[in-house]
């Protein structure tokens, strides 16, 4: 708990928000970022946002004496994950694949959606999604989550020839 609270301090002193990370084989320190959601309208995390976290974050964790060999910093991608109630406000109206830790009542054993994220309302969040009786609305809290991410959207219409 003490890396987490050391990484999140530093990102969030920087401008950024942590999106989660993570301590892999070998050593290495893995921390995803982005834009805090104040400043989503920034656009994109560039390999210069990941440059200057990094360059703060390898201070800052030896000055602390942490325990790592390598320290990696990248954006969250466009699958990005839905860890807190302000991920799920800050993409609403976005698709999302949420997978649960046990199904809820009423679900028939159903653990894994893929919809619509709706505005939480307070604690509950919504998800609407398509089943076979047609739109249906599952209501579930943070808790329940075991894994959720964005639906990466991407447009190749876009592009310039």
């Amino acid at each position: 708990m003490y890396l987490h609270a050391l990484i999140e301090k530093t990102v969030a002193g920087l401008g950024y928000e942590l999106v989660e990370f993570e301590m892999a084989a070998k050593g290495l320190l893995r921390v995803y970022i982005d834009f805090s959601f104040e400043q989503a309208d920034r656009g994109q995390i560039t390999v210069e946002d990941c440059a200057t976290v990094s360059h703060q974050l390898s201070h800052v964790l030896t000055v602390e004496n942490a325990n790592y060999e390598r320290l990696e910093v990248s954006s969250p991608g466009l699958d990005r994950p839905l860890n807190k109630l302000s991920d799920y406000i800050r993409f609403a109206d976005q698709e999302a694949i949420i997978k649960l830790r046990v199904p809820l009542a009423g679900t028939s054993n159903r653990k894994t959606y893929e919809g619509v994220i709706r505005m939480p309302v307070g604690e509950t969040l919504m998800l609407e999604f398509e089943n076979k009786d047609g739109a249906a609305m599952l209501e579930f809290a943070l808790a329940d989550v075991e894994k959720a991410r964005l639906v990466p959207q991407v447009d190749f219409r876009s592009r310039k020839a």
